[in-house]
């Protein structure tokens, strides 16, 4: 499936030579994280990092988006390529040398590496120009974070950036992860990650004197049977060999001991890995909620708002990866994933309009005692092992080589 050995061989060393650019580029953002769709630094610092290649840079208009785009020698199909940029609202306590340098965020779920892979991937790209036929589409994204960055792209066109006849024949992307042994590749076929949707519910009663609530309407019971009903829905409605998760997370009633408040409120989160189980789900929300809020003599107001859909790697695509990481990486070096993920990645966007692929990268530190699980993704402790990226430049190159480079 790869072009040829030798392709392989030139490739590990011009990933090597670009290493330290790789560290560098990470170290910069990781001191500077931002958080959403407006990342003014992150941008820049990539353009920058871009500057001196054979690239198109379009900068995106309503969020800190930025497209790069390589034209290979000859017409030929077009591939994508995606990295996140955002970091997480969260204090670190790694003490790296390069820790942020903004109060209160974090780039702890790894995006830094993300950003800093892609680059070095295009520069490495950039130098086989001559090799290519067709185009690769280097996607920097905002706001993976909750924020649909990727929808954002998406409706400014980057899909159709090379054209209407040069939309992506494929698309990828890496995910590094702190428990996943470093530079090893973990993915599957079919669906990788969960739909992800917010519940709220207020349940609405009568306020009263905590000592007489015969003269009220109190919401809290109602809204503490509404935890249980849920749970028991989940058990009870939804196929015991389809996956789901119903969360309630967040609960606020009341404001003192001898008050019977007004209202309650609840909020959480549904995980599926189907829209049919999706839909399924959100009916019997509101039917629980709103049927136990009148048991009670109560009315509830629910809420769902839609998250991040599923993200369902293409069967041919994560074969693909599957072979070209075995190839390039070691064929030891690549498992599947016996089961998805339960979290969610706006990733799925994009894979609902392209057919293609998202890969885990392990992360974890070497160094690491093996018998005892790190600090994970999105904890204030996270460190990733930074070699792990070369690992991941040499893929997104791989992949890019495999659809446009012909014999």
């Amino acid at each position: 499936m790869f072009p040829d050995s030798a392709s392989i061989t030139g490739l590990h060393a011009q990933v090597s030579a670009v290493h330290s650019r790789t560290v560098a580029l990470r170290r910069t953002l990781h001191r500077h994280p931002e958080v959403g769709l407006d990342l003014p630094h992150t941008r820049d610092a990539v353009v920058a990092a871009l500057a001196d290649l054979p690239l198109q840079v379009h900068l995106g208009r309503s969020v800190s988006s930025v497209v790069a785009v390589l034209a290979g020698d000859r017409p030929g199909p077009t591939v994508l390529l995606r990295g996140d940029m955002d970091a997480l609202p969260m204090t670190e306590d790694t003490g790296l040398e390069f820790a942020s340098q903004v109060d209160g965020t974090m780039h702890a779920c790894g995006h830094d590496t993300h950003v800093a892979m892609l680059a070095s991937a295009a520069r490495v790209l950039a130098g086989r120009r001559d090799e290519l036929a067709g185009r690769v589409v280097f996607m920097f994204q905002p706001g993976e974070e909750g924020f649909h960055g990727a929808r954002y792209m998406i409706n400014e066109g980057l899909l159709d950036r090379t054209g209407p006849t040069g939309r992506p024949e494929a698309a990828y992307a890496l995910h590094i992860s702190a428990t996943v042994p470093s530079g090893e590749i973990r993915l599957r076929p079919g669906p990788l990650l969960a739909a992800a949707d917010v519940i709220r519910v207020r349940v609405r009663g009568h306020g009263g004197h905590a000592s007489a609530p015969h003269d009220a309407l109190d919401p809290v019971p109602a809204a503490a049977a509404m935890v249980g009903a849920l749970q028991t829905a989940l058990t009870r409605r939804v196929d015991t060999h389809e996956p789901a998760v119903l969360t309630i997370a967040h609960i606020v009633a009341g404001t003192t001991d001898n008050v019977i408040p007004e209202t309650a409120f609840l909020e959480g989160t549904m995980r599926t890995l189907s829209e049919a189980t999706r839909a399924l789900l959100r009916d019997e929300v509101h039917r629980v909620c709103h049927h136990t809020a009148m048991a009670h003599g109560c009315t509830a107001e629910v809420e769902i708002e839609s998250g991040y859909p599923v993200t369902v790697n293409d069967p041919d695509a994560a074969a693909r990866v599957d072979a070209l990481a075995g190839a390039v990486l070691g064929r030891d070096r690549v498992a599947t994933m016996a089961t998805p993920i339960m979290g969610a990645e706006d990733f799925s966007y994009v894979l609902a309009e392209v057919p293609g692929a998202l890969a885990f990268l392990g992360g974890r530190p070497p160094e690491l005692d093996p018998a005892v699980t790190p600090p994970p993704n999105h904890s204030n402790r996270v460190v990733f092992d930074e070699d792990a990226m070369a690992a991941g430049v040499a893929v997104y190159a791989a992949l890019a080589l495999n659809h446009l480079v012909r014999g």
